[in-house]
């Protein structure tokens, strides 16, 4: 593209050059100034115009930039959130925290995904191995056992535990961004409502076609 400009450009300088060759009548000096002047200012103004199309293009590129082989995981991401989120969390013995499924950033903030499941999950590792108290609450009192094997994690409500088992919650939300899914989690006091710890990541779209994780809404939310 570049090259077909400056050809032309090249093309129209040189037609210029002959121009006063060919003509039968003398013009005046005075007048070729201002065309010679025009004519520079035009090439100027064309390869500036150039050179920003084609930064505009390396922008692009680089949004949509996708390597071929990368060592980042999800959990690497999950890893990087759990330390922000300690960094302004006070670290006490007996915080309980419960944590619920990343949710879409919808009217309804109903709608989770394997994406949103997964991180619940991932932070639930990350967060107890930092030394903080994490209360599962899909944990039933009992240990049902049945011929398809021996459970004792339930989503019914009237199967799992009334009393309050936890004091703070872990929550978050999953907003689809050009390159990526951004994530934003929060742990938040459940009596007060206040939010004592926030963190934010966007996780590239291609660390999570290489896990095979999808973003579509779940089933089980």
């Amino acid at each position: 593209m570049k090259g077909f400009i400056l050809a032309s450009l090249t093309l129209a300088l040189s037609g210029c050059q002959l121009l006063p060759e060919q003509s039968a009548e003398p013009q005046n000096t005075a007048q070729n100034v201002p065309a010679s002047a025009n004519t520079q200012v035009d090439y100027v103004a064309m390869l500036q115009a150039l050179e920003q199309n084609d930064m505009q293009q390396d922008n692009a590129n680089h949004r949509l930039f996708v390597p071929y082989q990368h060592h980042k995981t999800v959990v690497n991401y999950v890893e990087q959130m759990a330390l922000e989120l300690v960094d302004t969390m006070q670290q006490e013995s007996e915080l309980g925290i419960a944590i619920t499924s990343f949710v879409d950033l919808d009217a309804s903030l109903k709608n989770s995904s394997q994406l949103g499941n997964q991180l619940s999950e991932t932070m639930m590792h990350q967060l107890q191995k930092f030394g903080f108290g994490v209360v599962d609450f899909k944990t039933m009192d009992i240990i049902s056992v049945t011929s398809r094997g021996d459970f004792v994690m339930s989503r019914d409500v009237e199967e799992l535990a009334e009393r309050r088992i936890a004091s703070h919650v872990l929550t978050g939300t999953l907003i689809y961004r050009p390159n990526g899914v951004e994530v934003n989690a929060r742990v938040i006091n459940l009596n007060s409502k206040l939010v004592i710890a926030s963190a934010q990541k966007v996780i590239p779209y291609f660390v999570l076609k290489n896990e095979s994780i999808k973003s579509a809404t779940a089933r089980v939310n």
